[in-house]
């Protein structure tokens, strides 16, 4: 990873850097801690820095998160955030087949369920990953306890962040 990216990133002015991350997470407690703690030595470092500051998080704290994440299956544009914010959710869902109608109607049911039980949308690291992978893992999910359900969450929001970290701190967003 080349090293261009960080120092761009280390070198942003504070409110700069803390909306490159809001594009990232829309977190504003994880945005505000990882600005805190710059300059990183390496996106590793902002990698391990984020997974520690998620893994503290309030369950509020991971509700703002969740808000700035589209349903999967469901194509984000400018308007559900930061074209930045969109864009990587597109390339981190390009797995899904949502012009399949039985698979959208068995996932946007799937997803329905998901929130009835849960209160939140359904999340999951979606990069690398077929939508029949995702709808598998959302069937299975179904069957978690609330609170152990959100520290699912919580491990797939490191997972998300840290591929969001790497591009941006790659200079490649």
């Amino acid at each position: 990873m080349g090293t261009d990216g960080l120092t761009w990133f280390n070198e942003l002015p504070h409110r700069a850097a803390q909306q490159a991350l809001l594009d990232c997470c829309s977190a504003p407690r994880w945005a505000e801690q990882m600005t805190a703690a710059r300059p990183y030595a390496s996106a590793e470092d902002a990698v391990r820095q984020s997974s520690a500051i998620v893994a503290a998080l309030t369950v509020a704290d991971l509700a703002e998160a969740l808000a700035g994440h589209p349903r999967i299956g469901e194509r984000p544009d400018a308007a559900d955030g930061t074209s930045q914010a969109a864009d990587w959710s597109r390339r981190e869902q390009s797995g899904v087949d949502a012009d399949d109608a039985n698979f959208r109607r068995a996932l946007v049911g799937a997803n329905l369920e998901y929130e009835q039980r849960f209160g939140h949308i359904y999340l999951v690291c979606a990069a690398g990953r077929t939508g029949e992978e995702l709808l598998d893992v959302l069937r299975g999910r179904l069957r978690n306890e609330p609170e152990d359900e959100w520290q699912v969450v919580r491990t797939e929001l490191q997972k998300i962040n840290a591929l969001r970290l790497q591009r941006l701190m790659a200079g490649s967003p």
